[in-house]
């Protein structure tokens, strides 16, 4: 392998080759895509990965990338295929006239890759996720993940009336098998909480799912968020109390409201309403 320590600057992304890992940092400028600027740094072990290649780049440029094992990252395993070439983590772009350079890389990668010949799918992630606590605001709900807890708190302007009947929602990891990311890019973006039990088919009328929308569960924040629960229910991390902290009575106070509004508007019935005031009262 080259010598530790050496790196390869491209653009927003610069590599450094250590002797068992490459350590990836992305640069936080205005032009770099935000996917890649929240990330910050990565260290992808070899073990990770399975192939490299070099192409041809638009405009006078290269593309070294490093070709990840399946089920080593859950980052990509979240994305499903979803992340735009420009958001991709594993591309490094360099002006053409560094192709000779970027090739002597590549070569040397595939050459430490043969050595170890773990090219197969990965039996467990080996690229650390996200670090917890993340959130995000979707456009019906915020989503928060302390490491162990997933929560939902439904906001009066998005949330469907499924879901403020439901309540805000908190799911520990063991109550989960997996996550569904389908990028706020697309027709119907969402995040969808795997459970065992089965879920509703609609995202906005399942309660284990936030919905995303324009300007709302951006790529950069929902996709960490994802990979950082998902790698959290594959290792099955702590349990949390399904039930959570108590709540601040000031949002005990306007959670009532909001459920006199629904009340009022016909969209629950007399029993719902006490049904749900006395269950948010016990949370004092």
């Amino acid at each position: 392998m080259s010598r530790m320590g050496d790196v390869l600057a491209g653009f927003h992304a610069a590599w450094e080759f250590e002797s068992d890992s490459v350590l990836i940092r992305y640069e936080r400028g205005m032009r770099t895509p935000k996917l890649l600027s929240a990330l910050g740094e990565r260290r992808i072990p070899l073990t990770a990965l399975s192939g490299v290649t070099l192409t041809p780049g638009r405009r006078g440029t290269v593309v070294l990338r490093a070709e990840p094992r399946a089920g080593a990252d859950p980052l990509m395993e979240a994305a499903a295929g979803q992340l735009k070439d420009g958001s991709d983590p594993y591309r490094l772009v360099l002006p053409a006239e560094r192709e000779v350079l970027a090739e002597y890389y590549a070569d040397e990668l595939r050459s430490r890759l043969r050595e170890r010949e773990e090219s197969g799918p990965a039996e467990r992630f080996l690229v650390p996720p996200p670090e917890a606590p993340l959130s995000f605001k979707a456009y019906d709900g915020k989503a928060s993940f302390d490491g162990r807890t997933v929560r939902f708190r439904w906001f009066w302007t998005g949330a469907s009336s499924a879901k403020w009947k439901a309540g805000d929602q908190s799911f520990a990891v063991s109550e989960l098998s997996g996550v569904e990311w389908r990028s706020p890019e697309v027709f119907e973006g969402h995040l969808r909480l795997v459970r065992h039990e089965g879920a509703p088919a609609q995202a906005d009328q399942d309660p284990g799912t936030v919905v995303f929308g324009l300007g709302y569960g951006p790529v950069h924040e929902s996709l960490p968020f994802a990979a950082a629960v998902l790698a959290a229910v594959r290792s099955r991390g702590p349990v949390a109390s399904v039930t959570g902290p108590r709540r601040d009575p000031s949002d005990i106070a306007d959670r009532i409201r909001h459920l006199g509004e629904l009340h009022r508007a016909g969209l629950v019935t007399d029993d719902e309403f006490s049904a749900k005031k006395a269950e948010l009262l016990s949370e004092l």
